[in-house]
């Protein structure tokens, strides 16, 4: 027991909980995005992702069909169909079968009074319950049962050209469907958005990390007048927000002609990354050990060579670390990519056909949840391909070689 308390430490502890509390701060969020991107779109527009997982009520309006389907018998014309098929967009008429009518009443039917529902005040929904029929005071009668077929009677014919309305509370048992995603994936442009977004994000990513490894060696192992204070200059533009340099760099892109063109979002994106870059390299490959970059220079190696042959091949993690950074932010930059891009077929980037399928005013925000999970996944191929050089490149510098 003693050994036991004598191994406690309460600092380990307190990091553990803390740890603990952050990895589920992220969970939580992102466990509701993906269950609510696998949830039906009405239910998502009144319950919270919480309620996936339980029966849910929910205040729907349907009607009656219309006297062209009426038929006859002993005198009694009858009008029968399903209060819960739905009919799409494409005017297909589709029926969950797990779910069943709570409760009827209001429209046409009697009602007693009105009570609040869903934050609206409502006549008589919970008036009767399913399987009861209803007579109305010119002798028609209403069934509904709880599977949602219906029967609604009368002692003369129906010359209704559009069916009686009425409300029905249902219970919707939890289920899940990839809709969203079918939503997402077969919206025509979407594919070609996605090559659209390899076409800017590769280039933008291998550029930077060129230019960067050649700056990194130049400022940690060439002297040259003024190295120091350009290294300087260069950690200062960390902290420039790229919004100030927006409309300078479009109006220099369009006198020299290469606006709303992928060289040109190529070279803003490498410009914007540059800094982080060459930061991040530098204090790497400024802590690689001397001994190996000074052995190299005695046997004859250029600066050329000795980059090249050693510097690259040990820099590996910084560089992987780096590249993570940069794809991810490339990947999933909008603001860039509506500046120096333009929204034709040939050059939306995924960021912004998403942006688009939730229409001008975000009537079809349902497939927002599906959008950010198709949006992730190529940046969570690359992040768990690179993630094991991820810890040792941002410990990049913190170590000096021996």
């Amino acid at each position: 027991m003693s050994a036991v308390l004598k191994n406690f430490s309460l600092g380990a502890l307190l990091s553990r909980l803390a740890l603990l509390m952050i990895v589920v701060a992220w969970t939580i969020p992102t466990l509701g995005l993906f269950v609510s991107s696998l949830r039906d779109r009405d239910l998502l527009s009144t319950t919270g992702w919480w309620t996936a997982f339980q029966t849910n009520l929910r205040f729907e309006q349907a009607r009656t069909n219309a006297a062209d389907v009426q038929t006859e018998s002993d005198g009694v014309y009858t009008i029968t169909g399903n209060a819960l098929e739905v009919t799409n967009d494409d005017g297909e008429v589709t029926l969950n079968p797990t779910k069943s009518i709570r409760s009827f009443g209001g429209g046409f039917l009697p009602a007693s009074g009105t009570e609040t529902y869903a934050g609206n005040e409502q006549p008589g929904i919970r008036d009767y319950a399913p399987g009861t029929t209803v007579t109305l005071e010119n002798g028609e009668t209403f069934t509904l049962n709880a599977d949602g077929t219906y029967t609604y009677t009368s002692p003369v014919p129906f010359d209704m050209e559009r069916g009686r309305r009425f409300f029905v509370v249902t219970n919707n048992p939890p289920s899940f469907s990839l809709r969203n995603y079918q939503d997402v994936l077969s919206a025509e442009g979407v594919a070609d958005s996605f090559i659209n977004t390899f076409t800017v994000t590769i280039p933008a990513t291998i550029i930077p990390i060129a230019v960067a490894a050649f700056a990194a060696y130049a400022f940690s192992w060439m002297e040259f007048p003024g190295r120091r204070w350009m290294f300087y200059v260069v950690v200062a533009l960390i902290v420039v927000p790229l919004q100030m340099s927006l409309i300078p760099l479009l109006r220099i892109y369009n006198e020299i002609g290469i606006a709303k063109t992928y060289p040109g979002i190529w070279l803003a994106h490498t410009g914007f990354g540059l800094p982080m870059a060459i930061y991040l390299l530098r204090n790497y490959i400024g802590g690689l050990p001397r001994e190996i970059i000074e052995s190299a220079k005695i046997d004859g190696a250029s600066h050329f060579q000795i980059f090249m042959r050693l510097v690259l091949p040990l820099s590996v993690p910084a560089l992987a670390s780096f590249a993570i950074f940069q794809f991810l932010w490339v990947w999933n930059d909008l603001l860039v990519a509506l500046v120096f891009l333009g929204k034709d077929a040939e050059q939306i980037v995924l960021t912004s056909k998403l942006r688009e399928l939730l229409g001008s005013r975000a009537e079809n925000w349902e497939i927002l949840t599906a959008s950010a999970f198709v949006s992730i996944i190529v940046p969570l191929v690359v992040f768990f391909s690179l993630q094991r050089y991820f810890v040792r490149g941002l410990l990049a510098g913190s170590v000096k070689g021996g």
